[in-house]
């Protein structure tokens, strides 16, 4: 069963999974596509064709513009922005008001597990990999690896962090996630997990 509250704005179009809740003032366009058991907070906005996996939430105020695909267990911190424009203008350079079809949209990728701070923005077109987290108010410009930890403005990978989101620790040659045990080994700048 889905819940949405009286004051939300869903459209008949949207396709909207078992179990999901859509909360106060939070619009949801058409065409989006939600898994089961999502959240979406009181204010946000889902773009039209956003397409979400399940078990995501998306926190008040939040703004995931089309073309934006997120995939399962995905968490949109309070206030972030999921931007799909390059090179935004509301005008040609002629003066007169660009339409929807004098720009081709654009679209942020997150992978599953991957968490998004409050207040982050992100640069339309990047992607984030699995199980990363992107800290509040960071500015993402260029595509996040599985496992990172970025901050900052422009953001920038400080650390690694595993499934539970806890900053992982240096054992030798691997990295440990202190809460669940589980090893990664990094190569190149990539992190996997080792078996």
């Amino acid at each position: 069963m889905v819940f949405v509250a009286p004051q939300a704005d869903v459209s008949p179009d949207a396709s909207i999974g078992d179990g999901s809740k859509i909360w106060h003032l939070a619009q949801v366009r058409e065409n989006a596509v939600l898994g089961t058991d999502c959240i979406v907070g009181r204010g946000a906005y889902i773009g039209t064709g956003v397409r979400m996996g399940d078990n995501c939430k998306v926190q008040n105020y939040a703004l995931v513009y089309e073309p934006a695909v997120l995939g399962h267990g995905v968490f949109i911190g309070p206030a972030v922005v999921l931007t799909n424009d390059t090179y935004p203008r509301a005008v040609t350079p002629d003066g007169e008001l660009k339409s929807a079809h004098d720009w081709t949209p654009v679209g942020v990728t997150i992978h599953d597990g991957a968490s998004i701070g409050a207040r982050a923005v992100c640069i339309a077109p990047v992607t984030i990999g699995r199980w990363a987290t992107v800290a509040a108010g960071a500015v993402v410009t260029t595509d996040v690896p599985d496992f990172a930890l970025v901050a900052g403005v422009p953001a920038r990978r400080i650390r690694w962090v595993g499934k539970a989101g806890v900053p992982l620790e240096r054992e030798g040659d691997d990295w440990v996630c202190p809460v669940t045990g589980e090893r990664y080994r990094e190569h190149d700048d990539v992190l996997k997990e080792v078996d």
